[in-house]
């Protein structure tokens, strides 16, 4: 599976503890991440992740991309709830896209434990033969 990491300034540090505490569940999947993001995650787990550009600089719009072409299964995007964003378009766009296209996805660590779970118990396998029905 592809599995996007997106983290707000203030919640890199969450996602960097979850995918830690996961590094095992994520290392056997496709990583693909924003900027800052990617790097933080990689320093601390070594897991292999592609990523992309910051978010405000087009990140999260490479990712939008992925899921608008079928080719990401599963978000991850720890968004700060009471902190304006300046591209906050682009992360309406991007949980938009999560919707129109039937993407999983997770802004907070509760939701994000649940779906790596039900991804680990294969619960997320329709996700496998996404592309048959476009």
């Amino acid at each position: 599976m592809k599995i996007a990491l997106i983290a707000h300034d203030r919640k890199k540090d969450d996602l960097v503890q979850f995918a830690t505490a996961y590094q095992d569940i994520l290392a056997q999947h496709d990583l693909y991440a924003t900027g800052t993001t990617g790097s933080r995650i990689q320093e601390a787990t070594g897991l292999t992740i592609t990523r992309f550009r910051s978010g405000p600089l087009g990140g999260d719009q490479q990712i939008g991309s992925m899921i608008a072409n079928n080719d990401m299964d599963m978000v991850f995007f720890f968004r700060d709830p009471l902190t304006a964003q300046p591209h906050e378009p682009d992360v309406t766009a991007l949980v938009r896209l999560c919707d129109v296209y039937h993407i999983p996805l997770a802004t907070n660590m509760g939701t994000a434990e649940i779906l790596l779970k039900g991804l680990q118990k294969g619960l997320v396998d329709w996700r496998l033969n996404a592309e048959r029905r476009q």
